[in-house]
Parts: C-alpha cells; structure tokens; sequence
C-alpha cells in the first residue's frame, strides 16, 4: 500500500472544507442571561409558573419554603429566575434578593379574597418603590383566570 497521489487538487480542497466545515466551528456563541426575580403571594402560582415554563410537571407542586432558581431556556436567552416564597415569615426576606436582578415577575391570584388582593396589592406597591427594583421591567401576571371566581385585568 502506498499513498495515492493526485494531480487533482480540487477533491482535496473539498475534503479540508468539509472537515473545517464539520469539526472547526466550535460551541455555538453563549446565549444572554438575565436574572429575574419572581414574588408574590402563597398559591398564586409562582411554582406552577416556572415549571410549566421549564417543560416540568406540575403535579404534586407544593409552597416554596425560602426560594428556588430555575434557569428557564428561551431561544435567544435564558432567564435565570429566582421564585421567593411568599409565606408572610418569608416576603420580609425578600428584599435581600432582590439585588442583581433585571426583571420582576409578580405573580398575583385573580380568583383570590378581597383581603388577600388588598395584601398583594400592598406588597406590589413595595417592590415597585424598592430602590433596587424601582427602575426594572415588571411582568405582573394575574394568575387562575381559569377559575370561575377570577376577576378580569380591570378589576384586579
């Protein structure tokens, strides 16, 4: 056996392309990542929210005791999101979170008491005034629209 010897040189210009084509493109570039903070009330859905966005069952979601991070993958970024419980022993807390972050999600239940409205309304109303958060994009997200005593985006 010896080496094959060509006068040709196109077929071997071919083979390095298609070997730079292949094998020397490296990674695909990093996509951009965002930290987001997600507050609001206990059961208004903050969980349920981040898993359904993460592809995850929803089955068996129980309250967050303290906060999660969830890295939530869109297309052209990814937001990395942390869900702060929102038990009363816990939104005293929240504030210590919030730094770094460059979104707000607040999540509230449309189908919640009159009361519990009045204190989401209250807590919101907070986080819109915090200087860390003040000047941030906000999502408030009026949750359970599904359920018959929900109440409409002009009501809440």
């Amino acid at each position: 056996m010896g080496i094959v010897r060509s006068n040709n040189v196109f077929p071997i210009v071919i083979y390095v392309m298609c070997f730079r084509a292949l094998c020397c493109k490296g990674p695909p570039p990093p996509r951009p990542e965002y930290d987001v903070v997600c507050i609001g009330l206990t059961g208004s859905g903050k969980t349920s929210l981040l898993s359904r966005l993460c592809s995850e069952g929803t089955e068996n979601i129980v309250p967050t005791t303290g906060f999660s991070i969830k890295a939530v993958p869109f297309q052209n970024a990814i937001l990395n999101v942390k869900e702060l419980g929102g038990a009363d022993n816990i939104k005293k807390y929240w504030s210590r979170y919030y730094q770094g972050s460059q979104g707000v999600i607040f999540v509230l239940d449309s189908a919640s008491s009159e009361e519990d409205l009045e204190i989401a309304r209250n807590e919101l109303h907070s986080a819109l005034q915090h200087p860390q958060l003040c000047t941030l994009p906000f999502l408030i997200l009026a949750n359970h629209q599904d359920k018959p005593a929900a109440r409409s985006l002009q009501e809440v």
